[in-house]
């Protein structure tokens, strides 16, 4: 009875790990046919002269070529400024808002004073409000100081800088598991607490520290509301995600969507590269960052 019971037991898990496999075989494939689609329209040069048949010649090309690649680079276009600018942008915004988020965590996380809780709840229900409501406001203020249109770059660094403190949740959980005896520990032998937490607390944090900076520069790079706003009628401030957007509204829609495929394309790859090298330590900022909160 217990080898037929075993017996049956295998033969229902092979089973269930059978269809679960192909469920999730499935899953990717309608995941992942967008990219497919995105990166073989990248190469394809449209030629108005050709007449395509059907889906199967809109999805894979007849013939495979690197003129839309060529044309990024070709100096006929800003993608090469554009794509400047939002590289500076978004590494401006990952170290200075880790810095600050850093800090706020570590303060917020070891140290106790009066308004403490009130300010964290405080934080806590005005991050709830999306950024885009204050975008009438935050306009006319940068206008003000010039940080629109021409100075659109530090204007949108500024912009994402400013109320990153707010963006404390997750690290200070993780500073929560830190064993506060490590703290007094080096508090007894006479340590200040900028050097405890520059000396201690950063270099056990390596994980909520990557974590911290790949979601900051995630923001920016892929930022469209505020940089259309910001940089509104202004081609040389523009980021990728503004100026690809302007592409497709072109007349020429089908000469330049596989431009867009293209420039895409190359969007994508830094941040894929930086995940497939970090996810390790990514997975390890928010799952320790979770536990206490």
């Amino acid at each position: 009875m217990k080898e037929k019971d075993s017996g049956s037991m295998k033969r229902n898990r092979l089973i269930g790990n059978t269809i679960t496999y192909i469920i999730l075989i499935l899953m990717s494939i309608i995941w992942l046919f967008p990219f497919f689609g995105l990166i073989m329209q990248s190469f394809r040069s449209y030629d108005s002269a050709v007449e395509y048949g059907g889906m199967v010649d809109y999805i894979i090309p007849k013939h495979f070529s690197l003129d839309n690649y060529k044309f990024l680079f070709s100096g006929e276009t800003n993608y090469l400024l554009w794509y400047k600018n939002t590289l500076i942008i978004a590494i401006f915004v990952s170290v200075l808002q880790t810095i600050i988020i850093l800090c706020v965590s570590y303060a917020l996380s070891r140290m106790r004073f009066r308004g403490r809780t009130l300010l964290m709840r405080f934080w806590l229900i005005l991050g709830m409000f999306p950024g885009f409501l204050t975008l009438i406001c935050l306009y006319f203020l940068l206008k003000q100081f010039g940080l629109t249109q021409a100075g659109a770059v530090p204007g949108l660094i500024l912009v994402s800088v400013a109320s990153s403190g707010m963006g404390y949740y997750v690290c200070k959980g993780y500073f929560d598991t830190l064993p506060i005896a490590l703290d007094e520990a080096a508090r007894i032998d006479g340590a200040s607490r900028a050097r405890i937490f520059l000396e201690l607390t950063i270099p056990l944090s390596k994980p909520i520290i990557i974590y911290t900076a790949l979601v900051a520069f995630m923001a920016p790079w892929c930022d469209f509301v505020m940089a259309s706003y910001i940089a509104f009628g202004h081609d040389k401030s523009y980021n990728v995600a503004v100026a690809l957007q302007r592409w497709v509204w072109t007349n020429d829609y089908q000469g330049y969507f596989t431009r867009f495929c293209a420039g895409g394309i190359l969007v994508a790859i830094p941040v894929t590269v930086l995940f497939m090298f970090l996810q390790k330590y990514y997975v390890e900022g928010v799952t320790g960052g979770a536990v206490k909160g």
